[in-house]
């Protein structure tokens, strides 16, 4: 898919949540693969430093704009992105597609049992949802091959059409890009705290805060200690680079025009 926009150097999709959606649904009908991403702006500021990590991003087949920040750079830099797609509305909006279309899902990560409270969640609102399996696995730095080899296959066994993962960003999506080629689903996606929001433990910023492009805020005044480096360090520098790539992107059309 090349419906994309540079921003930082990696290859950020254009599609909306509907788009997005669609892309899911075709996919599974007709039998092909998707690799999913879905990115905050703190994962593009990493994948900037970290060449391994943005030729991940650069090589998935979808990845998503998880915050308002990207949507307003994709307008400075004249390749407008046509929506905001986040894990949060992400999965419970594909679960009513599913329910409908008989796709099966596996729940795969966050803590101890809250994927099967998401799942308990999704079904009570959707009763026809196929949820064919969930795993926690431990909470652990990195993973055995034997616990790798145990969540590809309980994956396998399933039969599942969508795996969701939620490792949180970006370790979700090197688990997915290291097993993709050893996982037999349609679509294979990262999806963070989304688990954890959708099943109802953690509380999620309001509507108008959302719109706005604050909900990066609410989730720092939730958790200061985790976020805090996220958002007060880290986030800041993305204003100055995006300015700076997008003088650099009319100073390369200006040229260009003058030749």
């Amino acid at each position: 898919m090349k419906d994309r926009v540079n921003i930082l150097d990696t290859l950020v999709s254009r599609l909306d949540l509907k788009e997005t959606m669609q892309h899911f649904s075709s996919a599974i009908e007709n039998g092909t693969r998707l690799r999913v991403a879905v990115t905050p702006v703190n994962c593009l500021l990493w994948a900037r430093k970290n060449q391994k990590l943005r030729e991940i991003y650069n090589s998935a087949d979808i990845v998503t704009a998880d915050g308002v920040p990207l949507i307003w750079a994709s307008r400075l830099l004249n390749n407008p992105i046509r929506g905001r797609v986040t894990g949060l509305d992400l999965l419970p909006e594909f679960s009513k597609v599913a329910a409908e279309k008989q796709h099966k899902f596996f729940l795969l990560g966050a803590s101890d049992r809250v994927a099967e409270q998401l799942a308990d969640r999704l079904k009570e609102k959707y009763p026809a949802l196929q949820i064919v399996g969930t795993y926690s696995p431990p909470f652990v730095a990195t993973f055995s091959d034997e616990e790798n080899n145990k969540m590809v296959d309980m994956v396998n066994r399933s039969g599942a059409d969508v795996l969701w993962v939620s490792l949180t960003a970006p370790r979700q999506d090197y688990w997915i890009f290291e097993h993709f080629d050893r996982l037999n689903v349609s679509i294979a996606v990262g999806v963070g705290a989304a688990f954890d929001v959708v099943a109802g433990n953690i509380k999620r910023a309001p509507l108008w805060m959302q719109k706005i492009g604050l909900e990066w805020f609410f989730r720092l005044s939730r958790e200061p200690g985790r976020l805090s480096r996220r958002y007060l360090l880290e986030a800041p520098a993305f204003i100055p680079l995006i300015l700076k790539q997008a003088l650099q992107k009319k100073f390369l059309h200006d040229n260009r025009q003058k030749e």
